[in-house]
């Protein structure tokens, strides 16, 4: 059994797929408790489903890309075989993770998109460094900035991990604190190899849950 927030159809706002429609299925739950945090709806309530009832949930909206996100989906421990099932019934399938559980166990199939958390998030001390081993150049990193000492905190972090041997490099700005004007002229003076995305489902319709 899963624990449900909600599923729903939109366009996706992040990562190297941004734009394409995509079923996004959101699991119930988070052990971080980011500053930033913009889904703390998400952290209780839900409701309880089996995999096959999410699997038709999802094909119900004809669309062959899924998102798996939260809260933190890992911290349910059925959520590894709501991936597999989901790649055995051929959807092209996402999983959006703190970083901060281990993700050795999802299916190879699956586009792991990992957050590395900043400074600013105040959970930064939670980042599981091991989780890179397990990253494909398939697979992306993500990294929320939201002033320059979280900008060069990641800078540092992807010189000492060698992170763009490993997967995508993300940088969103939190957008509460930072323009996102700002992060493209520090990315642009330093020439820093990363993909700057502004979270497209906000530009088009707000902090609207279910968008």
């Amino acid at each position: 059994m899963l624990r449900i927030t909600e599923i729903f159809l939109s366009l996706q706002g992040e990562s190297t797929t941004t734009g394409l429609p995509t079923v996004f299925v959101r699991l119930t739950g988070c052990p971080l408790r980011c500053t930033y945090c913009d889904t703390a709806y998400a952290f209780s309530g839900g409701q309880h489903r089996t995999v096959d009832a999410v699997i038709e949930a999802v094909r119900d909206h004809r669309v062959s890309r899924v998102t798996v996100t939260g809260g933190e989906p890992l911290a349910q421990p059925d959520c590894l075989k709501l991936l597999t099932t989901l790649c055995d019934q051929r959807f092209d399938v996402s999983i959006e993770t703190s970083g901060a559980l281990d993700i050795a166990g999802i299916d190879p199939r699956v586009t792991t998109v990992m957050d590395l958390k900043t400074p600013s998030s105040g959970e930064s001390d939670r980042n599981l460094y091991s989780n890179i081993d397990h990253l494909s150049q398939t697979d992306e990193i993500k990294f929320v900035i939201s002033d320059r000492a979280d900008y060069e905190w990641t800078k540092s972090a992807i010189a000492k991990y060698d992170l763009p041997r490993v997967a995508h490099l993300l940088v969103s700005p939190n957008h509460e604190q930072l323009q996102p004007r700002d992060l493209a002229e520090w990315v642009l003076e330093d020439g820093l190899a990363v993909r700057l995305q502004i979270q497209l489902h906000k530009y088009l319709w707000g902090d609207v849950p279910g968008r």
